[in-house]
């Protein structure tokens, strides 16, 4: 998928992620000529891609996160990303379910447990620094109050199920509800970022 190793980010590519992300063509440029120092062969695996969110994130755990990411976002089952689904992986989640909600179940049943969002809403929350997490609303500190939070909002009983287009319909439009699965990129990605540039 994607773009293959080259020495430039393709018009399409580049034109596509702006669209659909909040990043600068610059940004992206600056992304890309990072990824191909850290990743020459053009793709990343899934411990490479760990590696990298971690040291944007040293006080969090992205194995889970990594795990969400390469379940949606490896379509071809190899085991690693191109530099277009690595940017969308980085992207804050609502991308991911924008871009590509099949992912969502891992049983790629087309439907979405309660069991389900609360892993991906673990996930998440896991990217949130302890300290941070000290200062979340009581009603949402921690995973399973905001899977439940999320789960009454659809009216749903803990055994029911949820059509993924549904849920992301449903979480697409209301905000308290989109907050508690969204991970926004901290300030230290962009000082990451602005370190590249000089």
């Amino acid at each position: 998928m994607g773009n293959t190793k080259s020495g430039a980010l393709s018009k399409a590519i580049l034109d596509d992620l702006k669209m659909n992300t909040k990043y600068t063509e610059e940004e992206l440029c600056t992304w890309y000529a990072s990824f191909l120092k850290e990743c020459p062969t053009g793709r990343i695996t899934k411990e490479q891609f760990e590696g990298i969110y971690a040291s944007f994130f040293p006080d969090a755990d992205p194995t889970a996160y990594a795990r969400h990411v390469f379940r949606s976002f490896d379509t071809n089952a190899d085991g690693t990303l191109d530099f277009k689904e690595y940017i969308v992986a980085l992207h804050p989640f609502l991308a991911r379910l924008c871009g590509n909600s099949s992912g969502l179940s891992p049983y790629g049943n087309g439907t979405i447990s309660k069991n389900e969002v609360e892993e991906i809403v673990r996930s998440i929350f896991n990217m949130i620094p302890a300290e941070d997490q000290k200062n979340l609303p009581e009603d949402e500190n921690t995973p399973e109050k905001r899977a439940d939070k999320i789960w009454t909002f659809f009216g749903k009983s803990d055994n029911d199920k949820i059509g993924e287009g549904e849920f992301v319909q449903g979480v697409m439009e209301n905000k308290d509800i989109l907050r508690l699965i969204q991970f926004d990129e901290p300030k230290k990605i962009q000082d990451k970022l602005k370190e590249k540039k000089h």
